[in-house]
């Protein structure tokens, strides 16, 4: 009976595979990508296919030649799932285009975070040139609540001043709305709210568990000094998750780890091997990038002289004193940290247990050369220049790791990630041979090259590799209301 029911499959299975051929022959799709190299992180395919688009979905993966309206030649090319970044804070049309030249197709603001979730999706709609997604972010809960006098970050109050037991029941309040409004998770940077309690931590991880939602954490500190080490700040987030059941990710494992990075990757793997839902992120570069007027800095109001030739302004290139440091922290704007190294970097970003991410931001051409060029740098400098990592492994954790950390919260990520017949039809298309990062320090806005062809939903955003104006097939990306 066994062996009936078996051959019944497989008679099935190759019926079913003849019709799917049958009638790819026979279709003629909206575009077709032709000929490329098609590689699938979740099913590990790295073959030559053609791919059909119809109706922004992909329709049919051919070893056959397949009829489209119009037809892309892919000979020679990487025909990859469009990127997912979970980590992006520049949510604008600036920065959009910096992203769809960097092949990423779904930018997400999962670590800050908002206040106002409709209002973040209602100013997108209609608008985007890729897809868009938020978190309910603590920061921002508790900037509202304390009347902190920041925009993007806190700068007094919202990071300074310790929550009375109402005014954390109230910043629950807030993430909770946010929760039901959709957001994709609760967004939280204890490194900027370094006056929230422990119990405020556990409080609003109870939320995010009660919905079932990750919690997007930037840990509280960073060093190998007891208290407030790298250790210390990865013990509280993983007990938070395991007191309250709420799904962690830790974001920029690499900025928060430094030399620690051997450690707190090893904590990360053995919370997963006893079943805790934490993963984490890490993104290609040694230098960081904040706010120069956040509390995040303060601990360096009394460092030693040397400290400062570590940081640079990113609105002018220059180099930082103590005095320069001071002196301009009143006034803001966005300070470039050089604090890593390139060998805690690549341990971050070669780990199996990390997703890229970018934690991009450009503001009128200044900012951190992440924005512009984390993918191209993945690809062109980690896999074909140092060979530190696979071409599918890259790709695995450019888009479907992002995808599968969502998908248990909005159905809409089982569909990105991706290259399989129903998939959306978000395609990265680029030169294995030529893809690399152009973005400087200095001229952080300067885009990739070597994508030729990015796709939105079946729409080409990047044509030949020429950025489309006037297109804006971006989606929002939310959990179910």
């Amino acid at each position: 009976m066994k062996i009936v029911r078996h051959t019944q499959r497989v008679v099935i299975s190759a019926m079913l595979a003849v019709c799917a051929r049958t009638v790819a022959a026979q279709s003629t799709f909206d575009l077709v990508i032709a000929h490329g190299r098609v590689i699938d992180p979740e099913s590990k395919l790295d073959a030559v296919r053609s791919v059909g688009i119809t109706n922004g979905r992909i329709a049919a993966i051919s070893t056959s030649s397949l009829k489209g309206k119009r037809t892309i030649d892919a000979k020679g090319l990487v025909v990859a799932p469009g990127f997912v970044d979970l980590h992006v804070h520049g949510q604008n049309d600036e920065n959009y285009r910096l992203y769809a030249m960097d092949g990423v197709t779904t930018a997400l603001e999962m670590e800050v975070g908002t206040d106002d979730v409709p209002g973040f999706y209602a100013q997108r709609e209609g608008k985007a040139l890729i897809n868009y997604g938020v978190s309910a972010g603590h920061i921002k809960a508790r900037m509202s609540v304390m009347k902190d006098a920041g925009t993007f970050l806190p700068l007094d109050a919202g990071g300074r001043d310790a929550a009375t037991d109402a005014q954390v029941a109230d910043i629950a309040a807030h993430i909770e709305t946010g929760l039901k409004q959709g957001a994709l998770g609760v967004g939280m940077g204890l490194q900027y709210t370094p006056a929230a309690s422990r119990y405020e931590v556990i409080e609003a991880f109870r939320i995010a568990a009660k919905y079932k939602r990750p919690v997007f954490v930037h840990t509280r500190a960073y060093g190998v000094t007891e208290p407030g080490s790298s250790v210390e700040s990865y013990l509280e987030v993983i007990g938070a998750a395991a007191i309250t059941g709420a799904p962690l990710h830790i974001v920029h494992l690499n900025s928060t780890s430094l030399s620690s990075t051997p450690k707190t990757l090893a904590m990360v793997r053995d919370a997963r091997a006893r079943g805790l839902d934490v993963t984490a992120e890490a993104y290609p570069y040694s230098a960081g990038m904040t706010e120069i007027s956040s509390p995040l800095l303060d601990q360096y109001v009394n460092a030693p002289d040397s400290m400062f030739s570590h940081f640079m302004l990113a609105a002018t290139g220059e180099r930082l004193t103590r005095a320069t440091f001071l002196a301009n922290r009143k006034p803001g704007g966005m300070i470039i940290l050089f604090l890593n190294t390139p060998e805690m970097e690549a341990m971050a970003m070669t780990s199996p247990l990390t997703s890229i991410a970018s934690d991009g931001r450009i503001e009128n051409g200044k900012g951190h050369p992440r924005t512009a060029g984390t993918s191209a740098r993945t690809l062109g400098y980690y896999v074909r220049e140092s060979k530190q990592m696979s071409l599918m492994e890259a790709i695995r954790k450019l888009a479907l790791m992002p995808a599968q950390r969502l998908e248990s919260v909005a159905p809409q990520f089982k569909r990105k990630g991706r290259i399989t017949v129903g998939a959306d039809a978000d395609v990265s298309v680029f030169d294995p041979n030529t893809v690399i990062d152009k973005s400087t320090y200095l001229l952080p806005a300067t885009p990739a090259i070597g994508f030729k062809y990015v796709l939105v939903n079946g729409v080409p955003i990047v044509d030949d590799g020429v950025l489309k104006d006037a297109v804006h097939p971006g989606r929002a990306l939310r959990a179910p209301r």
